[in-house]
């Protein structure tokens, strides 16, 4: 009998918080913007001696945000602790981190499951620490930038509990979402603020038992993170069947090659030495405090998806979809508020055209500019039958492009819906006499000819032909030629 195996996947988030100063130093934070490298420093975040760190306290308070967020406990009384261990973009020679006392712990987020019922990713810890700095290689030499240094950096991580690679992703997602939400992430993987690393090991199904782990470090993207975790579990795989033994190492992701590299030995606890940071006193957060950070949650994507299902009456994935991001659920929402027609039809039109056009584009929500007034307008204008579905379509397109209000639009491109019976009658009449044989078919039973025929009259009349008034007489035309 040939042995299946199942992977064994724990996920470490990292995401830089968005503060306007670094974790222990006043520089501004904001290091995508400096003008060059190394402009951003201090003796603190570059770590020269004598120099002492202050705790961020927005950071502090994000991090709680977060914690809670994730259904953790948050830890009154938390430390930082130095982890020492050589990087050469650490320009302490340490890192101070959370170790034994993190500002959060024990919670847990639901994703998707095989099932109706979603399945329960336990979050181990939720703790601060802060960022490195950048290094640029050229040629036989490295350059650093301390711009980054020291930024607040916010580590998320799972317990081992997902078992296949569509698990590790939603949970991803769910995380960059409520990241979002929270507004102390911005959830833009191409700039390194959010950062997955995968702890992967296989075993056989229906075992328990925890194997050898590998951990694959630095994975900037969805794409990254699922092709690296299935390379990684196929790679396990052969190793057992080819009677070996799973090495505990830290891998890096080769894009190009799609394969997974070792970096070096993975390493334990005991590794890094850590012991109590001497320079920051223990964080004690007063019971009112943490309430206080508790109140200024908001309605986060799962209750939203819930609300949106049971107040619009939306199917589950229609919910999920504009829940996604929290602008398009604000938008949808304006949308519906201004808006005579019914939420699923205006989920119908941003589900389709409008996302396109964002994909198409490149676009995020923020930089399209489309008020949702006119927006609900011209939805209005098609479901009254001021403009047929496709000439929707083409105003909405003049819109996202040029801006412009919709019944001018309409005026302008001639594109007012025609219910004049003459008029679509005249056009059957010629549709009919030039395609004779189509006649033929459907008087022969062929009653799906009917939809050819309604393409040629929604051409014949640009589209303003009312579909509706239109099919009636096409059908009624050609009932009349039976003999």
């Amino acid at each position: 009998m040939t042995q299946t195996y199942e992977p064994v996947i724990g996920l470490e988030i990292h995401a830089e918080l968005l503060t306007n100063s670094k974790m222990f130093c006043s520089c501004s934070a904001d290091y995508g913007s400096a003008p060059e490298p190394n402009t951003l420093i201090c003796p603190v975040c570059t770590g020269l001696p004598g120099a002492l760190p202050v705790v961020n306290k927005k950071a502090v308070e994000l991090a709680a945000l977060v914690g809670l967020a994730l259904n953790c406990s948050i830890n009154p009384h938390n430390t930082f602790a130095r982890k020492n261990y050589y990087y050469p973009d650490l320009p302490k020679g340490y890192q101070i981190s959370q170790y034994e006392l993190p500002i959060a712990s024990n919670g847990y987020l639901d994703i998707p499951g095989d099932t109706e019922n979603p399945q329960r990713v336990t979050v181990r810890r939720v703790h601060i620490e802060e960022d490195t700095a950048k290094l640029t290689h050229e040629k036989n030499h490295a350059l650093v930038d301390f711009n980054r240094a020291g930024v607040p950096l916010l580590e998320i991580v799972s317990e081992p509990d997902m078992r296949n690679v569509e698990a590790a992703l939603s949970y991803a997602t769910r995380i960059r979402a409520i990241l979002r939400y929270l507004e102390v992430n911005s959830g833009d993987m191409e700039k390194g603020v959010l950062r997955f690393e995968a702890n992967i090991s296989v075993r056989p199904s229906g075992s328990s038992e925890l194997r050898t782990r590998t951990e694959i470090k630095n994975l900037n993207s969805f794409r990254a993170l699922t092709r690296a975790s299935a390379y990684e579990i196929e790679r396990q795989i052969k190793v057992y069947e080819a009677g070996g033994e799973v090495v505990q190492e830290t891998l890096g992701w080769d894009e190009a090659r799609g394969v997974t590299v070792s970096q070096r030995g993975k390493e334990d606890a005991h590794d890094y030495r850590y012991f109590p940071e001497p320079d920051l006193p223990p964080l004690q957060l007063e019971p009112a405090w943490i309430a206080s950070i508790k109140s200024l949650l908001p309605e986060l994507p799962d209750a939203k998806t819930r609300r949106f299902m049971e107040q619009y009456e939306l199917k589950r994935q229609e919910a999920i979809l504009l829940t996604s991001e929290k602008p398009l659920a604000d938008y949808f929402e304006a949308v519906v508020s201004k808006s005579r027609s019914s939420p699923k039809t205006i989920h119908s039109w941003i589900a389709g055209e409008f996302m396109r056009y964002m994909n198409d584009s490149e676009l995020a929500l923020e930089n399209i500019d489309l008020p949702a007034e006119k927006f609900a307008q011209l939805i209005d204008m098609v479901t009254d039958k001021t403009v047929s579905g496709n000439s929707g379509k083409i105003v909405l397109n003049e819109m996202l492009k040029n801006g412009g209000v919709p019944q001018e639009i309409v005026k302008a491109k001639n594109l007012a819906q025609v219910s004049d019976t003459g008029f679509i009658q005249e056009a059957i009449e010629k549709i009919l006499s030039d395609n004779p044989g189509e006649v033929e078919q459907y008087l022969a039973g062929k009653e799906t000819i009917v939809q050819w025929l309604m393409g040629q009259v929604a051409r014949s009349t640009k589209g303003k032909a009312d579909p509706n008034v239109a099919k009636e007489l096409l059908v009624k035309t050609m009932e009349k030629r039976r003999k």
